[in-house]
């Protein structure tokens, strides 16, 4: 399933469409100097996707608080916070898959640089029950990713750097889908810029990073000269998810606005000079006072503690648009079971974490106006179980079904989709499930570690291994008294159904 999130319109009056899953799995850069429209394309983006995924924005001017308003992101005080505090909330935003913006407005640039990369870290190192997919948004990236040293400390920026670097380089297996923005293309670290596979470009004037963009393009340096002539609110698009060629486009509007603005004309006032003298000199004769120290903020007891009961209650926006009728079924296992096969039968399940398959099935739902949402992460790893082993509605029903799963729940969680494959099989009297259709059942792709599982049931007392004539096994199942017909341990699986 392909889900196209509209960014504008071509200069035919085409609407500029961007893959939101090629995204996620191939990253964004973005690149304009101050005025060229950048924020108001990052806005368009987060709005038009923020009922798709979820998202988190690191924002160093606190611009984007406002998406709040509109789309529930929780706002969160970076200055109101310690660095530690901030990790264990990245953790819990992840848990319960929160849209947020982390908002850096107000601390100085090597604090902005240490409370970002402690909350990146917190979303890097999330459990993998939580590698949800994720577009993490980094406005001014230059800022916590810089090509060189500067007059921050050499630990804040190594800490920033690599950060960052995780989120480009290795973020993708993790769920984590960077898109990064920045004003000057020379100052961001090239390890960085280099990961990305889609890049939006829009007005610039230094030579260097004209050059620079052109490159990343893949056009000629003496084709460099083009970024001065790009309008405000253009870009220059190429990328899997956006387009094969270099093509210009124009950012549609937006729904919400920046807290600040533009500057913009107004008429000075009308003082006298004798007064506007004294309105400024007055402040000469008073005493000097030192400004206090930047010091660290001071945290309030039990504020991160606050911060993350508000994260673990919060709920992920409502789509925008209009209205979405939902099916609801009496009994909704039937449909459901019919959105999951496809994706069980997908070959690359085996690779995908049971967090993945489930945003992925969420994602059809939502295609077929299913209420999907009614199916919780547990819920879903348990049905997920029963589609890998093949068992159909119905065939559990009976006395029988009844004690195949409560033998199921004497074994690992991680091991009962394995397991009820082999009940099936024994329970029809099928031939032994070769290694390839129980790695298919574990979720790997590894025959190896398929052939492990079943010895370390066969430990845990769960099957009992016996090998016949011709090389051929069967598997019983000391507590139902079942047991499988002969089969090849080296048979190819069955790939299930995919319409």
């Amino acid at each position: 399933m392909t889900v196209r999130i509209d960014m504008g319109s071509t200069p035919t009056g085409q609407a500029a469409t961007l893959d939101l899953e090629e995204l996620l799995a191939t990253r964004l850069l973005v690149q304009g100097n101050s005025g060229s429209g950048k924020s108001h394309l990052l806005r368009r983006l987060l709005e038009q996707s923020a009922s798709w995924v979820q998202q988190v924005i690191i924002d160093p001017e606190g611009d984007f608080v406002t998406l709040g308003d509109r789309f529930g992101h929780i706002a969160i005080d970076a200055a109101d916070h310690t660095e530690l505090a901030l990790q264990r909330v990245a953790e819990r935003v992840r848990q319960h898959r929160i849209s947020v913006v982390l908002n850096l407005e107000g601390l100085d640039a090597e604090l902005q640089m240490r409370h970002a990369a402690s909350f990146l870290n917190g979303l890097f190192d999330a459990d993998r029950d939580f590698w949800y997919p994720l577009l993490v948004v980094v406005d001014e990236a230059q800022l916590f990713a810089p090509s060189a040293a500067g007059e921050v400390a050499d630990d804040a920026r190594r800490l920033s750097l690599t950060a960052m670097t995780n989120l480009m380089c290795r973020g993708r297996k993790r769920g984590l889908a960077g898109v990064i923005a920045t004003q000057r293309l020379a100052k961001l670290a090239k390890n960085v810029a280099a990961e990305a596979s889609n890049f939006l470009m829009g007005r610039t004037f230094l030579d260097i990073d004209m050059a620079r963009a052109a490159d990343l393009l893949g056009m000629e340096r003496r084709q460099a000269e083009m970024f001065r002539d790009v309008e405000r609110g253009h870009f220059i698009a190429l990328g899997p998810a956006l387009s094969k060629r270099p093509a210009p486009i124009r950012i549609g509007a937006v729904e919400t606005a920046a807290r600040s603005g533009s500057p913009k004309l107004t008429p000075l006032p009308e003082t006298p000079p004798t007064d506007a003298r004294d309105l400024i000199m007055s402040a000469a004769g008073e005493p000097d006072v030192a400004p206090p120290p930047r010091r660290r903020p001071a945290v309030a007891p039990g504020a991160a503690v606050d911060l993350m009961a508000q994260i673990s209650r919060a709920r992920p926006p409502v789509p925008s648009g209009p209205a979405v009728s939902r099916t609801v079924l009496a009994d909704p296992w039937p449909l459901l079971d019919d959105i999951l096969r496809p994706i069980v039968g997908d070959p690359d399940a085996g690779s995908r974490s049971v967090a993945v398959l489930y945003q992925d099935f969420l994602v059809r739902c939502r295609a077929l106006s299913v209420n999907g949402t009614a199916v919780d992460l547990s819920t879903f790893r348990r049905r997920l179980a029963l589609v890998r082993a093949g068992i159909d509605g119905g065939m559990l029903d009976g006395p029988e079904g009844a004690q195949a799963l409560a033998a199921a729940t004497t074994v690992p969680e991680d091991l009962q989709g394995v397991f009820l494959l082999l009940v099936r099989a024994a329970l029809t009297k099928a031939p032994c499930p070769g290694d390839d259709e129980v790695a298919r059942a574990y979720g790997t792709q590894s025959l190896g570690r398929a052939r492990r599982l079943l010895s370390y049931m066969a430990e845990g007392g769960h099957i009992e291994l016996r090998t016949v004539s011709g090389a051929r096994r069967i598997i019983a199942i000391p507590e139902l008294g079942w047991e499988t017909a002969p089969g090849d341990p080296n048979a190819a699986a069955p790939i299930p159904a995919a319409d």
